[in-house]
């Protein structure tokens, strides 16, 4: 080998070393970034010696696509957990004290203390007052439901100009990702960006991947609509500006595919967005059935009744937009929660008798039970309170026993909501974890190891102390050969 071919060889690996060294230096600052994946620089025999010829990025597609599969259920999860949490507190209160179920409670024990002593006008009133805090728990719970399906509503439509955002940026670094490959240049950073977005994405909706000649990648939801080919394809909304009993939710439609919202406390929602549509349309709707047929109850078992039997029942001390007649039985009747009031016969303040509740005749003489006018009289009171005990038909679209007490049903709603939030909150720890265990999975496979890395950059720099020496030594035996030919 003559001596020019030595110092060929020599600067080569000096040059090569330097370039493995500024690629491992890259590795170690980015070792915290769970978006960079780890490059290497690998080398190729060429006369004379070796060259860097590609930068290496470490990929694994399997790993990458579960976890972003993981990522959509974990957001689907924690959307679902962190909604039925507020719903909790804005419909039933801390510790369910503004619940339903804990005002007809009171009711019934407010009662059985007039029926205790019937002659007690004080006790009259708290009765009356006991069902006014009844109706305001209804009235509060429905106006909670369609408060939040509204904060549902505007919550899908942020998540869906940040997904169109996150699109059009994706549209960009894929341009770049695809001429970069057709031009021969290093894309890493650009594919670094890439699968950031992915993530991010993800996040609102499950996605999977294809990737095409050229590096040039086709995003499809899981329900089979394109969310990117070349361009972004459109994902639209339109939000209403806001909810009552009969509002409808608009669909969030992708490339024209409406997007299926999620089902279940453990919700099968993959994204934040399917499990918003969820709660907004399924969960909130369940829960204002509910207190709608606990309204419905509660005016049925306080209508009065024709002593005689020949008369059809009025309603008594609830009343609604369709009294005075009950509704009928085992029917839904939409929005009755927030309609339900205290008949204003019963009212002291509105200028009725509290007594009525003790002697009946709030629809005229003919439902009158105390007809001897005796304050001691507490056959009807007993009987209210029995009647909240009593089983009654439910509409079966409220999700619950449809052959309940109006007491047990309501209890049955508080049941429901809590058990739906159980089921949720278990089910976002379990798939927070399979997010961590995938992302640890991925970032072993594609991440940085700094204890390799600093390995790798001792042997780097051994490697260049040894071109340096072996550029020493045959500059000196040019020269000595220089001085030689003088």
């Amino acid at each position: 080998m003559s001596l020019t071919s030595a110092l060929s060889i020599a600067q080569t690996a000096l040059f090569n070393t330097s370039r493995q060294t500024s690629v491992v230096s890259r590795n170690v600052s980015e070792a915290s970034n769970p978006d960079y994946a780890h490059r290497s620089a690998l080398l190729s025999s060429m006369a004379p010696g070796a060259r860097v010829v590609q930068i290496r990025r470490a990929a694994d597609e399997v790993l990458f696509r579960q976890n972003l599969f993981a990522i959509s259920a974990w957001q689907g999860q924690k959307a679902m957990s962190g909604g039925l949490d507020t719903m909790r507190l804005t419909v039933n209160g801390v510790e369910d004290a503004n619940a339903p179920a804990t005002a007809i409670s009171k009711l019934q024990e407010a009662l059985q203390l007039y029926a205790a002593t019937p002659s007690n006008a004080t006790l009259a009133e708290s009765a009356v007052q006991a069902a006014h805090q009844v109706v305001r728990s209804l009235n509060d719970g429905a106006g909670a439901v369609q408060n939040f399906r509204a904060d549902a509503d505007r919550d899908i439509a942020t998540a869906v100009d940040d997904l169109n955002h996150l699109l059009g940026e994706f549209e960009t670094v894929n341009t770049e990702i695809v001429n970069g490959t057709r031009s021969g240049r290093d894309v890493s950073d650009a594919l670094d960006r890439r699968d950031a977005l992915l993530k991010k994405i993800s996040e609102y909706v499950a996605i999977s991947t294809t990737t095409r000649s050229g590096n040039d990648m086709v995003i499809v939801t899981a329900d089979g609509a394109t969310l990117f080919e070349t361009i972004p394809r459109p994902v639209t909304f339109t939000p209403n500006t806001s909810y009552g009993p009969g509002t409808t939710g608009n669909s969030v439609y992708v490339d024209g595919v409406p997007l299926v919202p999620g089902a279940g406390g453990n919700t099968s929602a993959k994204g934040s967005i399917a499990a918003a549509l969820q709660l907004r349309d399924e969960t909130a709707l369940q829960m204002q059935r509910q207190l709608d047929e606990v309204a419905r109850g509660l005016i049925t078992a306080f209508a009065e009744t024709d002593p005689s039997g020949t008369l059809p029942d009025m309603a008594g001390l609830f009343s609604w937009a369709g009294g005075p007649g009950i509704p009928p039985a085992g029917t839904l009747i939409d929005g009755l929660a927030g309609a339900i009031r205290v008949n204003a016969a019963f009212d002291k303040s509105a200028g009725g008798d509290p007594s009525l509740l003790r002697d009946g005749g709030a629809n005229g003489a003919a439902y009158l039970h105390n007809t001897t006018g005796a304050a001691s009289y507490s056959d009807l009171l007993l009987s209210y309170s029995e009647r909240l005990d009593e089983p009654m038909a439910f509409d079966p679209l409220t999700g619950l026993d449809t052959n309940r007490s109006v007491t047990a049903f309501s209890f049955d709603s508080v049941g429901w909501l809590e058990a739906t939030r159980k089921q949720a909150a278990s089910g976002a720890e379990g798939k927070e974890a399979l997010a961590v265990r995938t992302a640890t999975a991925l970032s072993n496979a594609t991440g940085v190891n700094v204890d390799n890395e600093m390995a790798l950059l001792l042997d780097l720099e051994n490697a260049y102390e040894a071109s340096a020496r072996l550029i020493s030594v045959i500059d000196e035996m040019l020269s000595t050969l220089m001085q030689a030919t003088r």
